[in-house]
């Protein structure tokens, strides 16, 4: 692992940007969700990730009891939890979107402010513009630091892999929306909910959108090649790439792409088994 993403270390990424990364490491979240802290004097903690007394330790000793705003890019287990912790512990203000109705959301996050797209932070050090990023899921947010023109985004976009679009909340379409929109900002790094900084940001952009219209191309062909295949069924042909082991999560981003290509009318359904639209 590279020691820099060693869970507990500390990276000073910017004069007012520094990395903390959470102890939950694993196959979903890499070496685990990087927190951000912006600022000196008035502080930003920008994922603060799962409900873990050493982590929100980690955080409150870096920067004490002065925290101005906690926020959250989405409400996933391994991004949120810590946040409701941290803001009773320092009086922190919760901001960011509420966690939708379903599993695998972050219930106990309830926003003091709900951000919309467009919103600005701001305090004598940095600015923050939010940007709704609907796609991994439907309450996602980036946040771009204005002077640095920097970008953090969450679950949008990690280092190291691509993420699940799981479906109801998932939705492919929005994603691809949400990455073709980030391409309109000049932007100098990406600091991802996951792994190191990118610092080529529109060639991962644009390396992300080709990897999922390819995905895209693999699922019509599999349909037109085994017309009446469940999603289930669908993955071995769909994912000739990826370990088997890996099958029940790619089903989920693969639902994802078949719902993209129905809306599409590209694809119909009838009773879960996908045929090609005629």
């Amino acid at each position: 692992m590279n020691s820099k993403l060693a869970p507990g270390h500390m990276t000073k990424l910017a004069p007012e940007v520094r990395r903390l990364v959470a102890p939950n490491a694993g196959m979903m979240t890499g070496p685990g969700t990087n927190t951000y802290i912006v600022g000196e004097r008035d502080v930003a903690v920008i994922d603060p990730g799962p409900a873990m007394n050493d982590h929100v330790d980690a955080i409150v000793d870096a920067i004490g009891t002065a925290i101005r705003w906690v926020l959250v890019t989405h409400t996933h287990p391994d991004h949120s939890p810590a946040a409701l912790l941290l803001a009773r512990r320092t009086g922190a203000a919760l901001m960011g979107r509420p966690a939708p109705a379903g599993p695998h959301q972050d219930g106990t996050f309830l926003p003091d402010r709900i951000l919309e797209d467009g919103d600005a932070l701001s305090t004598a050090e940095f600015e923050l513009d939010v940007l709704r990023t609907p796609g991994h899921a439907s309450n996602h947010l980036c946040y771009r630091h204005v002077q640095l023109n920097w970008l953090f985004t969450g679950d949008h976009i990690i280092n190291g892999s691509t993420v699940v679009i799981d479906p109801p909340d998932g939705n492919m379409a929005d994603y691809l929306r949400s990455l073709e929109r980030l391409k309109s900002y000049e932007l100098e790094a990406i600091a991802p909910g996951h792994g190191d900084m990118l610092n080529e940001p529109h060639p991962a952009i644009d390396w992300l959108i080709r990897h999922r219209l390819a995905r895209e191309q693999k699922v019509l062909d599999a349909v037109a090649a085994h017309p009446g295949l469940t999603s289930h069924e669908l993955v071995a042909p769909v994912y000739t790439d990826v370990d088997s082991a890996l099958y029940e999560v790619a089903e989920r981003s693969l639902l994802a792409h078949l719902e993209k290509l129905e809306a599409d009318g590209r694809l119909r359904r009838g009773e879960n088994r996908w045929y090609a639209a005629c």
